[in-house]
């Protein structure tokens, strides 16, 4: 446990560390309900960073616990791994930049499959009213 706390509260994890507890409070805030979800959706165009209209908070969060997630898996690994002092601060710092490059193309990902759910579920009612409402069977 002390090796994973050790990981979660060093250079340079700590950053992401500190963004999902800043995460974990405003969805704290949210469940209390002083704030709305969308609350910051008027201050980001989503669509330019190609997200398209997935909401922010939903995208903001799953941008840091994935990239919290996989910076301290590395971390761990990277302590295990016994290096001396200047290379682990190095690689650290790849493995940071590393693990926010995959957690942004995910996110990206995810929100792609968000916004095309939606069309594929109107055509699918679409494709049941065109067919028209089925006959009664009769009970003979």
């Amino acid at each position: 446990m002390s090796e994973l706390f050790d990981a979660a509260f060093g250079l340079p994890a700590i950053v992401l560390t500190s963004a999902l507890v800043a995460v974990a409070g405003f969805w704290s805030l949210v469940l209390c309900r002083v704030v709305s979800p969308d609350a910051f959706d008027a201050d980001l165009d989503m669509e330019a960073l190609g997200f398209g209209d997935v909401s922010v908070s939903p995208a903001g969060t799953v941008f840091i616990a994935v990239g919290w997630v996989l910076d301290l898996s590395g971390m761990v690994l990277l302590g295990r791994a016994g290096l001396p002092g200047l290379w682990s601060l190095l690689l650290s710092l790849v493995l940071l930049v590393a693990a926010l490059t995959v957690s942004w193309r995910l996110t990206r990902w995810l929100a792609g499959r968000v916004r095309k759910r939606p069309a594929a579920t109107r055509r699918a009612r679409r494709r049941g009213a065109a067919s028209g409402p089925r006959p009664a069977r009769s009970a003979a």
